[in-house]
């Protein structure tokens, strides 16, 4: 027998049932989709098949299910974000999270076993449907993953996921996978009970059938894992409980200083449950849903998810050039970095440098980070021995004629980047991609003396590049729109976000970092201490302080890229006179060991006293008294935030990107903007730009014209319009 939703029409809804030999396959199938997402329709569609489902067991004619998808590498992706997006008010979510709950909760007592068969993504609303059933296997895959990841869009589970994971798989793992949301691969969650077996990819169908039959005769070929009654009781206890909640609120606020309401709710709502009846449990976890679904720090993130698919998919026009072959030249830090990211994706990739010590170094270094990325993915020994022999090193160019795309990653240096360029141009096929690392460096002038400077482009990977998601897609002048396109897919393929820029002095976002730092180094001119400057923008949400990151980045590495924007864009780049003085000292910040703080093997252990003496000195006497309106640590916030909103504007003015959206994309996954706030301009919004205006005029007549309001910013109302 095979039958459709009672909802209404099954492909426009995403499901299908399908009954033989008494066992029932839900399959879900989104039609024109890439993966499936339990949107609203499909919700109604699920809750009338259920009930097709027990009318189908009470007459005898399935006495099993099967909830599997027909998408290739996704089982259920979550929910539909954009459906989260219109929620307007608390009662409305909450309603909709309790509705979830009572279908799941309908799925989950079907008077017959039920068998969740993952094969792929595994999240969110996917998740938790996977809980309400008896049994939970799982594919080999390498794209089969688990996890909840509604902490990360300012929400929590809302389906019974806070209520079901910890009586499964105990409190702790519970709160460790909502609170980090997270996707785990199949072993880990095998070993924590969250599945029931793995089953190899191959025959995953056949084997899913196989025990599908089993269970509709009564027969138990799985078993699930069960806690014991001590491992439950120090647990779920009072004082056990009381424990965990203490420990975890107290790690979530040291993370977040608060700014992530969706977390201690989790704690709290996750813990409570655990000692609660479920269906007490179930309706807190709704009220809490509904309560954190129309926050702004949710409506901001589910925005910057938004934004960043958006950016994913401005693919440009052109049709891609394929890439098979890749060369980096420059075996350095990043170098290495970027070597490993193609040897990652099994890409074979050749690692250049001047001399055999050199390029071995950096074939080592990338095989270090593919040690680490292997271990973080569960692969074998022979997939990880397999990318490793990805990485191959030379110190010439002569087999370059089978490279399709290079990227160089040389000393910050047009001199030496345009020898490199025209070595690689005598080398390599007129079609191949050649790239340039550079942070700063104009790509039209790479280009310029160049035979076809047509496949010449920027590709801007943030250090550390394993880890940093942005990715800046420079056009030159004279870049083709096909080069732009395999440089964007390229990016993809690399698992980064690429943004499209024009080249100018810094693209986007060091541009704008620079802006903040520069700012940073005048506070310091004026006395502010290092870690009061650091904790003051620490405590507004950036993932550390501006000389902290200053450290990061390399002061040296700063020093360069200053002096180009203050060449090329003006004098509200000159960096304050005390950052000459620390220059001298010789420090370079965190690789060399010693630069506003001091690191010992890669950590920081305190602020370097000698920087700190030249900071004394040069602050005597040289600080202008400061604003009697404000607190010193809030006009230093300020200025560094309106400093960097000033300079976005004026990169928006300058045309280096297409809209807001991409600014606001590239300051988070680039430079670590808050995204509770929702990025730079939409935080800018929120505030105001008429009052942004007056305060940076302010601002001016007491500190200098680097504040005077960028055009832009006085010729608008918002940034984005007011349904953005």
């Amino acid at each position: 027998m095979t039958g459709a939703s009672a909802a209404g029409d099954e492909a426009e809804q995403g499901l299908r049932l399908v009954v033989r030999d008494d066992v029932a396959s839900l399959i879900f199938d989104r039609p024109d989709s890439k993966v499936n997402l339990l949107t609203s329709a499909t919700m109604r569609s699920l809750d009338a098949t259920l009930g097709e489902l027990e009318a189908a067991h009470a007459a005898n004619a399935v006495q099993a299910l099967v909830v599997r998808s027909a998408k290739q590498d996704n089982f259920i992706a979550g929910a539909d974000i954009n459906e989260l997006a219109e929620l307007s008010d608390a009662e409305s979510a909450t309603r909709i999270s309790s509705l979830g709950q009572d279908i799941f909760g309908r799925l989950e007592r079907l008077p017959f076993p039920t068998l969740a068969a993952i094969d792929g993504s595994c999240l969110g609303g996917g998740l938790e449907l996977a809980l309400a059933c008896d049994y939970r296997v799982a594919s080999n895959n390498s794209k089969t993953r688990l996890g909840l990841p509604e902490t990360r869009l300012g929400i929590l589970p809302g389906l019974g996921g806070t209520v079901r994971l910890p009586r499964l798989i105990g409190l702790r793992r519970a709160l460790e996978l909502i609170l980090a949301g997270k996707q785990i691969r199949v072993q880990p969650a095998l070993k924590m009970g969250l599945v029931d077996a793995v089953l190899p990819a191959d025959r995953f169908d056949s084997e899913v059938d196989s025990l599908a039959a089993d269970l509709a005769r009564g027969a138990k070929p799985l078993s699930r894992r069960k806690r014991s009654f001590w491992a439950r009781l120090l647990e779920e206890s009072a004082p056990s409980r009381w424990l965990v909640r203490r420990i975890s609120l107290k790690s979530v606020y040291a993370r977040t200083k608060g700014h992530y309401p969706a977390l201690p709710k989790a704690v709290k709502v996750t813990v409570r449950g655990v000692g609660q009846s479920p269906a007490r449990a179930y309706a807190e976890e709704a009220s809490a849903f509904g309560q954190l679904a129309v926050t702004p720090e949710s409506r901001n993130l589910i925005n910057v998810f938004l934004l960043t698919e958006g950016a994913r998919k401005r693919r440009p026009s052109a049709e891609p050039r394929a890439i098979e072959r890749a060369a980096v030249i420059g075996a350095g830090v990043m170098g290495a970095g970027i070597a490993e990211l193609f040897a990652y994706q099994a890409l074979p990739v050749l690692v250049v440098d001047i001399d055999e010590e050199r390029v071995r170094a950096g074939i080592h270094r990338a095989r270090e980070l593919l040690d680490k990325a292997g271990e973080r993915a569960g692969w074998s020994p022979e997939t990880l021995e397999e990318r490793k022999q990805c990485l191959k090193g030379a110190t010439k160019y002569d087999s370059f004629s089978s490279i399709d795309a290079v990227v160089e990653a040389a000393i910050e240096r047009m001199d030496v980047k345009r020898e490199v360029f025209a070595a690689l141009e005598a080398e390599m096929p007129s079609t191949s991609l050649i790239a340039s690392n550079t942070s700063a460096l104009s790509i039209s002038k790479l280009q310029s003396d160049l035979e076809h400077p047509d496949r010449v482009c920027g590709i801007h990977f943030f250090n550390p590049p394993h880890v940093m998601p942005l990715v800046e897609i420079v056009r030159g002048k004279q870049t083709s729109d096909a080069t732009l396109a395999t440089a964007f897919e390229l990016a993809l393929h690399l698992g980064k976000t690429p943004i499209i820029v024009h080249d100018s002095p810094g693209f986007v976002v060091n541009r704008i970092l620079a802006a903040y730092l520069t700012e940073a180094g005048h506070l310091l001119q004026e006395g502010m201490e290092v870690r009061s400057i650091d904790e003051v923008m620490k405590a507004f949400g950036m993932p550390m302080g501006p000389l902290r990151l200053l450290d990061e980045i390399g002061l040296d590495v700063i020093a360069m890229v200053s002096q180009t924007l203050e060449v090329d864009l003006g004098e509200r780049f000159k960096p304050a006179p005390v950052m000459a003085k620390i220059l001298a000292t010789g420090v370079t910040g965190k690789k060399g060991g010693r630069g506003f703080y001091v690191y010992e093997d890669g950590r920081r252990s305190g602020l370097n006293e000698e920087i700190s003496a030249v900071l004394r000195q040069a602050a005597s006497g040289s600080a202008p008294p400061r604003p009697p309106l404000a607190p010193a640590k809030d006009v230093a916030q300020t200025r560094m935030i309106f400093g960097m909103i000033n300079e976005a504007a004026r990169t928006l003015d300058d045309q280096v990107v297409a809209g807001p959206e991409d600014i606001d994309v590239a300051m988070i996954m680039g430079a670590g903007f808050p995204p509770f706030l929702g990025g730079l301009l939409r935080y800018a919004d929120s505030l105001g730009l008429d009052k942004i205006t007056r305060r940076l005029r302010q601002l001016a007549e007491r500190y200098g014209p680097r504040f005077e309001p960028a055009p832009g910013l006085l010729q608008r109302s918002a940034f984005f319009s007011p349904q953005k």
